[in-house]
């Protein structure tokens, strides 16, 4: 790599050992586009060269400014902002007002930003009709995924995706209601009445009174716990572009309606691979069951006869920094509610694998779900709720990263290339020789 003797660019010398041309790419931010990689050709009329990347393991689909990751010093910063700075000096709302606007909210941005969230927070009635329409048994994320896919027929106007106004309108919409259709969704399960938004509460605190309220006139909710789910709710709000994230951007590449853009995110979160992680080490913790079992787990987890849920991360290669304060978050929790016994077999777990040098070795670091699923057990959550906190959380960065992508003028609808394996120029057979 050297720069160009032309611009003083940074570039890429590449040889084409097939024709033995060679061609000079610039160096960007890092990147090399891929149409100039697609102007290497073999010859005339044939198909330019293109990237095989399965998962887009080292692929950029866009530039963004929302969220940092650097995976081998294990930093996450929101708009530059340290993630651990934001966890322990900052409010979800606030952290979601900076995501989507890029900066701090002043104190009269703030009150008006937490007012007209807790204004929109009701949802119209026949959004609550559709919900009631699922089945008793319904997957709680199933049920949220449909009702805010269903938003877009409410709200017709957030089509106008090029008008800021409607934008801004949509965004606040969304937050607000959020919390609502997954409270509802909680309560449908249990056969509860739904409970509506309490207003004199905040966002945090009214969405646990809309789950856990029953006979009482007010539910106050212990303000540990409270302050507790609003870090998880932090640390969740963005991630990069992982796979739901993709799926936003994807999707929204379409111009469609946000609404219907997070669907598509929810639904890509409701998959095992991306949302479920926290359930799984919760059903580690109980399979292995007390600390005389975990020597053996241990060693079926070298044999490679077990698996050790919650640990390494595709992007982290070091320490995920959301681990160390949901750590400090469980603390908090098992405060008010009493300590899990799965805890200690938890604590355990993650002493051996910072000292052992197989996991060293292999940088095999707690992240963010090993921790997370215990919390959300001790404030009374089925698993099948699990996806549904993390759709909460994250929808402020889902609609930062949509917010970005309608204002980039560089993207385009998503249309990934493919390399053809099939066969050619069958030659076809009329049904009645086939069949003969």
């Amino acid at each position: 790599m050297t720069d160009s003797p032309a611009t003083g660019v940074p570039s890429l010398t590449v040889r084409d050992n097939r024709t033995g041309q060679e061609y000079e790419v610039p160096i960007v931010d890092g990147a090399v586009r891929a149409a100039d990689l697609g102007a290497i050709r073999a010859g005339e009329g044939t198909q330019g060269l293109a990237v095989y990347d399965p998962g887009f393991v080292n692929t950029a689909s866009c530039r963004s400014s929302i969220t940092y990751i650097d995976g081998d010093k294990g930093v996450l910063e929101y708009r530059g902002y340290p993630i651990e700075e934001l966890a322990e000096r900052s409010t979800f709302l606030e952290v979601a007002f900076l995501l989507i606007n890029g900066h701090l909210p002043s104190k009269a941005e703030y009150e008006e930003w937490v007012y007209h969230i807790t204004y929109h927070t009701f949802v119209h009635e026949n959004v609550k009709n559709f919900v009631e329409g699922f089945r008793y048994d319904a997957h709680p994320m199933g049920m949220l995924m449909a009702s805010v896919g269903a938003l877009s027929t409410f709200y017709p106007d957030a089509r106008n995706i090029t008008d800021a106004h409607s934008r801004e309108i949509q965004i606040i919409r969304m937050i607000a209601k959020m919390p609502t259709l997954g409270a509802w969704a909680f309560r449908h399960a249990q056969g509860k009445p739904y409970v509506y938004p309490d207003n004199d509460l905040g966002y945090t605190a009214n969405f646990l009174s809309m789950l856990f309220k029953m006979s009482e006139q007010k539910y106050v909710a212990d303000e540990r716990l409270v302050r507790a789910l609003d870090v998880l709710f932090i640390l969740h709000a963005d991630h990069e572009q992982n796979c739901s994230t993709n799926a936003v951007r994807s999707v929204g590449s379409s111009q469609v309606d946000p609404y219907s853009a997070v669907a598509a995110g929810i639904a890509a979160l409701y998959g095992p691979l991306h949302g479920g992680a926290n359930e799984a080490v919760l059903r580690m913790l109980r399979r292995i069951g007390s600390m005389d079992n975990i020597p053996a787990f241990i060693e079926g987890v070298k044999s490679g006869n077990e698996r050790l849920m919650g640990f390494g991360h595709r992007v982290y290669k070091n320490h995920d920094p959301r681990a160390r304060i949901i750590k400090k978050a469980c603390d908090d929790v098992f405060e008010v509610t009493g300590l899990n016994p799965l805890l200690k077999i938890a604590h355990e777990l993650e002493t051996i694998a910072l000292e052992d040098e197989y996991f060293v070795s292999r940088r095999l670091y707690p992240n963010v779900d090993f921790y997370s699923g215990l919390i959300y057990e001790a404030l009374q959550f089925p698993p099948e709720m699990f996806t549904v906190l993390f759709a909460i959380g994250r929808t402020p960065g889902w609609l930062a990263q949509w917010l970005e992508l309608v204002q980039d003028k560089e993207q385009k609808i998503a249309r990934p290339k493919q390399i053809y394996t099939g066969q050619r120029t069958v030659e076809f057979v009329p049904a009645p020789e086939r069949w003969a």
